[in-house]
């Protein structure tokens, strides 16, 4: 999650959900935390329509009805932790197609399998099992100041730990303005 390595646009069952004319609520791969793109595809044949990613407030206040209104093409999609929400609703059965930063799909058991990161990254794993041993309250290894450096090193490479608040801030549909405020 932190680099956001893992982005996703060609498995079919996390990149693919059909859409029912009429519904709105759509439940999301239980592996995905983050949506790049996302558009809806009629069942028609009708040309497909990129959706924006915005949260609820927008909406409110672009159109504050928009809960109401009548079924149409859909323009905006809505993530939440498990779902998303589309407005309009479709008037029309389709399919969404997501490219969308995912989770890894298999955890690692054994000490033989590989993450799913690409080779050029698994060198950089080993500080954060330095980070998880030496932070571990034991007699023998305990050693707060070498977990220090092993999680700095470990976040220089792969980023900060993205909280919820981050995440938020960085959608799509908030402007990034500079406000100058008079004295």
């Amino acid at each position: 999650m932190r680099g956001r390595l893992l982005l996703d646009d060609f498995s079919p069952g996390l990149c693919e959900i059909p859409v029912v004319a009429g519904q709105v609520r759509y439940q999301l791969h239980p592996k995905v935390y983050e949506i790049a793109d996302i558009r809806f595809v009629p069942a028609t044949g009708e040309e497909g329509r990129c959706l924006d990613l915005v949260t609820r407030e927008y909406l409110d206040q672009k159109s504050p009805r928009w809960r109401d209104a009548a079924a149409g093409m859909p323009r905006y999609a809505i993530q939440t932790e498990k779902r998303l929400r589309l407005a309009p609703a479709p008037r029309m059965a389709g399919t969404l197609k997501l490219e969308a930063y995912r989770l890894p799909l298999v955890a690692l058991i054994s000490s033989v399998e590989e993450p799913e990161i690409h080779e050029a990254r698994h060198p950089y794993l080993v500080h954060w099992a330095l980070y998880r041993g030496f932070g571990q309250p034991d007699s023998e290894g305990f050693d707060p100041e070498r977990a220090a450096q092993a999680y700095a090193v470990f976040e220089r490479y792969f980023g900060m730990r993205p909280d919820s608040d981050l995440r938020r801030s960085t959608r799509h549909d908030e402007p990034q303005v500079t406000v100058v405020h008079s004295l």
